[in-house]
């Protein structure tokens, strides 16, 4: 007699669902117990940010600025940025920091707030801008951060982000990258409010030390000038606001505080704008 097969129709190892199904219902778990790690701890991070010592706040400084290279014979240059910075906080400034300016040689028109104390300011800013007030500007917006403690938000959250898909997943998996983007969306909207909070507390600071807010705009303006317009969707991967959009909301912010707007643009001191031995 031919021993013929049956097939099983109940077994535990066996699914009654398409494992097409399967695979969507165990992704969509996985992804809801992420974001919620991810927003419980993110939540807590900014419960633990205020509480950081400036000790410990003083080592993360050291280990991110010794990434960036300093151009070689910048000391004068970077002193008089340094004593520009110094000015603008004792007049205006209440904050528990002792700014460090670092002038880094670099194409891109940025500045960096980074633990510790540490303003990184690329050569090619200090190269675009056209007046002291628009550095000035500049430089209270990066104070800006540390007011609100962005710097290290910013940090503990992408560090949160990385450890649990990391552990969960496995530190080099397409699903992480995957979910990665979509998170980051979240993220460049919480970036670009940052921003926002940063550039009022810029402009707040701008006024105290002029008694007006001119050239607060003018970087923005210029920035504007070779930015594509990045559509209804595309706005949303920005980390920052557009530069038209941010231009336009400070203008609506300083006649909303009573702020003058016009005022005497001073030129950048030629020992910041120009290099010297």
């Amino acid at each position: 007699m031919k021993y013929t097969p049956g097939i099983v129709k109940e077994n535990v190892n066996i699914s009654k669902e398409s494992p097409v199904y399967e695979f969507f219902i165990l992704l969509s778990g996985l992804l809801l117990i992420i974001l919620g790690l991810y927003f419980i701890l993110g939540f807590a991070i900014n419960i633990i940010v205020p509480e950081i010592s400036p000790e410990l706040e003083n080592i993360l400084g050291k280990n991110l600025i010794n990434r960036f290279e300093m151009p070689e014979n910048s000391g004068k240059r970077n002193k008089s940025l340094q004593d520009f910075a110094d000015n603008l906080q004792k007049k205006c400034i209440n904050l528990e920091y002792n700014f460090i300016l670092h002038i880094v040689e670099s194409s891109q028109i940025n500045a960096i707030a980074l633990p510790g104390g540490h303003i990184v300011v690329f050569s090619e800013l200090i190269d675009t801008i056209d007046s002291e007030n628009e550095l000035a500007f500049v430089l209270f917006h990066e104070m800006g951060h540390f007011a609100n403690r962005d710097h290290l938000k910013g940090i503990g959250r992408s560090i949160v982000f990385i450890a649990i898909t990391s552990l969960l997943l496995g530190s080099d998996n397409q699903l992480v990258n995957l979910m990665t983007q979509g998170i980051q969306l979240g993220e460049n909207k919480f970036s670009r409010e940052q921003e926002i909070a940063a550039d009022e507390f810029a402009l707040r600071s701008l006024n105290c030390f002029y008694g007006n807010t001119a050239g607060a705009a003018d970087f923005f303006n210029k920035l504007a000038d070779n930015e594509k317009p990045s559509g209804f969707i595309g706005k949303y991967y920005l980390t920052h606001p557009e530069s038209k959009n941010r231009a336009a909301h400070l203008e609506n912010y300083s006649n909303a505080q009573g702020f003058k707007t016009q005022g005497r643009l001073i030129p950048v001191p030629e020992n910041i704008k120009q290099e010297h031995d």
